[in-house]
């Protein structure tokens, strides 16, 4: 495995299947307070902290009035509930923790999501300790995506020292430009989710692939 200890994945349309329930929760939720959000839009801030996201695209007057706390609150319960009753995993994504995890390299989850959301994901998965090192979530660092903060936090729940043994795992524009601020060994985009190889050929990369259960195959050659 070349060296390579730990892979971090993202996880809405890298290792969780994207069928919309992301940007469909943003929509209703900002509907809410008659904000009408474009697809081009949401599909900019995907990869970031939700909370940011919401603020991102509301106004500042909004913002200082404390609709994104409200909006915010209302998009967590409107993706809940699309999420208990379509969540599934992206085809060959469990059977690429298996692998990793058989060949003792670690397997971090990184998202944007709240710890809530987060947690109900991965139970309703049954991606609890077992099949997963470490979940590393947007409550749990000062700043999400672009900054590197969750990467490093899924390095410190798994003790692993160096970035240079590091892969990381995404398939929006800002998972790529952690990694890249991060500083990782491999940075690897997949082409299952929001964005699609026109953008993440544009942006920090070392592989682009089109599935995670494409990763055995990458890591085994590298």
């Amino acid at each position: 495995m070349n060296g390579i200890e730990l892979v971090v994945f993202d996880m809405a349309g890298t290792t969780v299947r994207d069928d919309g329930q992301v940007p469909a929760a943003f929509t209703a939720a900002l509907a809410e307070y008659g904000v009408d959000v474009g697809t081009d839009a949401i599909r900019a801030i995907r990869g970031a902290s939700k909370r940011d996201a919401i603020r991102r695209l509301l106004s500042e007057d909004a913002v200082r009035a404390g609709t994104a706390e409200q909006a915010y609150a209302s998009f967590r319960a409107n993706l809940a509930t699309r999420y208990r009753e379509t969540a599934q995993a992206v085809p060959g994504a469990i059977e690429v923790f298996t692998w990793l995890r058989a060949r003792d390299i670690g397997v971090a989850l990184n998202t944007g999501f709240d710890r809530d959301t987060t947690e109900m994901l991965v139970t309703a998965l049954g991606w609890q300790e077992g099949v997963v090192d470490a979940v590393v979530c947007g409550d749990d660092v000062p700043q999400g995506r672009p900054a590197p903060f969750m990467i490093f936090r899924c390095m410190e729940a798994t003790s692993t020292l160096s970035v240079a043994r590091i892969a990381n795992v995404g398939d929006t524009a800002l998972d790529l430009q952690a990694g890249r601020n991060a500083g990782v060994r491999f940075n690897i985009g997949v082409l299952t989710g929001a964005h699609g190889r026109d953008v993440l050929t544009a942006e920090p990369h070392t592989h682009l692939i089109e599935s995670v259960a494409d990763l055995p195959a990458l890591l085994g050659e590298s």
